[in-house]
């Protein structure tokens, strides 16, 4: 997931490629050596830097794809307009290095004294922060129960799919694809919406703690259905991002 990164007070840092992998035609995971990291916590996100050989440079913000005891990975979705997703997503190898900071974010973020169960829902590239809550859960011996609802144009859109088909205990994967389904689809095939969350989200009854990541509208829209089923609004947490991924 990428965003315009916001200026902080953080300390700029190089940190060096340790592995690059394809996990769909236009998303790539790209794991860093970071030298100085602080630790981070599920959820949380980062800023990169890239600069050309004339000085100009460009900030993007991308959530951290990895569990607060892993090591610190990036999902970038390649935007055929973009200024930096290009670059990491074609051109950077393993050795190369980037400046980053971080990690960034307090709010939209998950750990095991945090209870649930769990309502987690991703548009597209929304499953970045939200595969990290995951593998956060897993790493630490959590059984707190999920539901995740993950909705992306086609099947071959789908982000981390294999990962998400093996956790089991506990944890419900439902899928939505929108605009292209493979033949002998089970899974949904229109976008999120009230009554699909009513089909798909814990009973308010059981005090769900929900996580909401995609594009503005999407998350807008989610996060509205959840309150109307009677979520508590401080207990949908969201994460947004303009443009990427249609849901």
């Amino acid at each position: 997931m990428e965003g315009t990164a916001v200026p902080g007070r953080l300390t700029w840092q190089v940190a060096t490629v340790t592995a690059a992998r394809r996990e769909t035609p236009s998303v790539r995971t790209i794991e860093l050596d970071v030298p100085f990291w602080p630790g981070h916590r599920a959820g949380q996100h980062l800023d990169v830097k890239l600069t050309a050989e004339d000085g100009y440079s460009a900030e993007r913000s991308y959530s951290i794809a990895s569990a607060a005891g892993e090591q610190v990975a990036i999902a970038v979705e390649r935007l055929d307009d973009g200024e930096v997703s290009p670059y990491l997503t074609d051109e950077l190898r393993v050795g190369d290095q980037l400046e980053l900071r971080g990690p960034v974010g307090g709010y939209f973020v998950w750990e095991k004294g945090d209870g649930g169960p769990l309502m987690l829902v991703g548009g597209g590239s929304g499953i970045v922060p939200l595969r990290a809550i995951l593998r956060e859960r897993e790493r630490t011996g959590g059984d707190v129960p999920v539901r995740l609802l993950y909705s992306a144009r086609t099947s071959a859109d789908l982000i981390y799919r294999d990962e998400l088909a093996a956790h089991r205990d506990g944890v419900e994967v439902f899928y939505s694809l929108t605009r292209e389904q493979p033949a002998g689809w089970t899974g949904y095939t229109r976008r999120v919406d009230p009554a699909l969350l009513a089909e798909t989200a814990w009973p308010e009854g059981r005090n769900p703690l929900a996580f909401v990541c995609g594009p503005t509208s999407f998350v807008e829209i989610v996060a509205d259905g959840l309150v109307t089923l009677g979520y508590q609004s401080g207990r949908v947490k969201t994460e947004r991002f303009g443009g990427m991924g249609g849901r």
